[in-house]
Formats: C-alpha cells, structure tokens, sequence
C-alpha cells in the first residue's frame, strides 16, 4: 500500500492531505497552531483522530511521541552514536522496537522490526516535486502509525539540520 506524502510538511498550522496511490484523500495532517510544542493529528478522512504526535517537552534528546486515544504508543528519538548514516529507534509501549535508518533528509529510508521491513520511505517513484511515498510492505502493518513515524523521523532530522 501506497501512500503519497507532501514534503512540506510539519508547518505550524499548516494542513495537508495524504493519499493513496489512486490518488484518493486517505489521512489528513493537522499542525497546531499557537502551541509551545510542535503538535500534530493524524486524521482519517472522516476527522477522526487516528494518533497525536507531539514533541516530548523535557527531554535529554529530541524526542517526539505518538499517542493513539491519549494512551502513549510509541516514542521516537536518534540513536545515539550513528555516525554514518540517520539512524532512529521508535520504542512501543508494548516493548518492541522499530529501527529506521537511511538518508532521511533525502527521503530514501526503511522502517524495519527485527530486520524484517515493514514500510519504505522513498522519493524515486514519483515525479511529482515536493511530495515523497510511504509504501507499507506489509499487510498487517499499521498504516497511520508507520506514516507518524515517517513524519516524527523527517521533523527531527530538519530541527537537527536547521540547529547546525
């Protein structure tokens, strides 16, 4: 399954569509306007909130959390010591871990459990300028939650790269 993502994404305020590979509206994007912390909704396309992703106000690293039902769900941080390429370990409350590693900041990364690969982030498939694609390689894989790792991934490297 594929999804295709505007690459502007995670402006303050600022709401966008995600679709399908067909080209239909599958999730909304919300930014929060006016909040001290970068807060975020993931939406179906009835406007409902399928999982909130805000940034972790104390924390050592910069960290961003996915809540679903304002039960916390997976917390997102780099691993430390990855020298040679973005590296991130998504924590579930269940305690499995996800890894994600590639070239974030060009958008060309996997998302894997226990080196198996769950979803591939990637720019080359598409033509379309400004806009990457989330493709969900497995079946029982969770679509909103895999697509707010994308994004809590993406908006961390940025607030790195802007902070050198």
């Amino acid at each position: 399954m594929r999804f295709l993502v505007r690459d502007r994404i995670l402006g303050f305020g600022e709401d966008y569509w995600i679709e399908d590979e067909h080209g239909d509206k599958v999730f909304l994007v919300d930014g929060k306007a006016m909040r001290v912390r970068d807060t975020f909704e993931l939406k179906d396309r009835h406007g409902r909130v399928l999982v909130d992703i805000r940034q972790k106000m104390f924390a050592l690293r910069d960290t961003m959390v996915i809540e679903r039902d304002g039960e916390s769900l997976a917390t997102i941080r780099r691993k430390r010591l990855s020298l040679l390429r973005n590296h991130y370990r998504v924590h579930l409350v269940d305690g499995t871990e996800l890894d994600v590693s590639g070239k974030i900041l060009d958008r060309e990364f996997a998302v894997e459990y226990d080196g198996e690969l769950l979803a591939v982030v990637s720019r080359r498939w598409l033509h379309v300028r400004e806009t990457y694609g989330v493709d969900v390689v497995r079946d029982d894989a969770d679509p909103a939650l895999l697509i707010a790792v994308a994004v809590c991934v993406i908006h961390l490297a940025d607030k790195e790269r802007e902070e050198d």
